[in-house]
């Protein structure tokens, strides 16, 4: 009688196999595009990835971050099968398995502990998209950029936080946030002088930088600047953070 070896869901994620293939992404390289055939789901081996929308008028919105250990085009499993609505693209250099939609669904009917994973995956997924609708709807400009910071140095994620974060660019906060870059450039000077990030090249977010989202106004100031078009050419012109910085 032929003994058939347990799944090893470790190891079904981490080796190429049927369906399924290793690929290494540079920074800026996408995963897929929107529009493209939604035919395959990716797990994000190591870096870090951000997943964007275009509107018909060219407007680009960033709608999540991916971290190591999480799934990204989970959309492609799908009843019907149809195009991508999003872009994947990496941060930072980045590992990931290509799981074809097939082999996917395959392995998800034959292996409980496999979906048990994706399953918890999918609820933290929608979770987090429930908590960033909140802060986009309630939160001011300044809790939101702490946010994300905090979010991209992966405090409160198992294991130790990575408090350098991946190089990001000012644009690219102000798009996530929905704000301005002068603005950003306001509120990261400011963080940098209460101790709660550093920068030299990189930035090292402090636990510190908690406080803002913690508490309704960040120590000694209000969490809610003058009009955008009152902080436009006055802090933009003087930011002590370059934005070439950032990139």
């Amino acid at each position: 009688m032929i003994q058939v070896s347990p799944f090893d869901t470790a190891a079904f994620l981490a080796n190429s196999g049927l369906g399924r293939r290793i690929v290494q992404l540079a920074p800026h390289e996408t995963f897929y595009c929107q529009g493209d055939p939604a035919d395959s789901v990716f797990y994000l081996q190591k870096g870090h990835a951000r997943v964007t929308v275009v509107s018909t008028t060219g407007k680009q919105a960033t709608i999540t971050l991916v971290n190591a250990g999480e799934f990204v085009g989970e959309g492609a499993l799908a009843a019907v099968p149809g195009n991508r609505l999003s872009t994947a693209t990496a941060v930072t250099a980045c590992s990931a398995l290509k799981i074809g939609r097939e082999e996917m669904a395959r392995t998800m009917h034959a292996e409980p502990e496999f979906s048990d994973l994706f399953l918890k995956f999918l609820l933290t997924r929608s979770i987090r998209t429930q908590a960033d609708l909140i802060d986009q709807l309630f939160n001011s400009s300044e809790k939101r950029l702490a946010r994300i910071l905090l979010l991209m140095a992966e405090y409160g994620q198992p294991g130790e936080p990575e408090t350098l974060i991946p190089p990001i660019t000012q644009e690219t906060l102000a798009e996530m946030i929905g704000t301005t870059r002068s603005r950003v450039s306001f509120f990261m000077n400011r963080f940098r002088e209460m101790g709660f990030i550093e920068y030299k090249g990189r930035i090292r977010v402090h636990k510190s930088l908690l406080n803002v989202i913690l508490h309704d106004h960040s120590p000694g100031d209000n969490a809610e600047k003058p009009e955008i078009t009152a902080l436009a050419g006055s802090h933009e012109k003087h930011s002590a953070v370059p934005n070439h910085a950032l990139s």
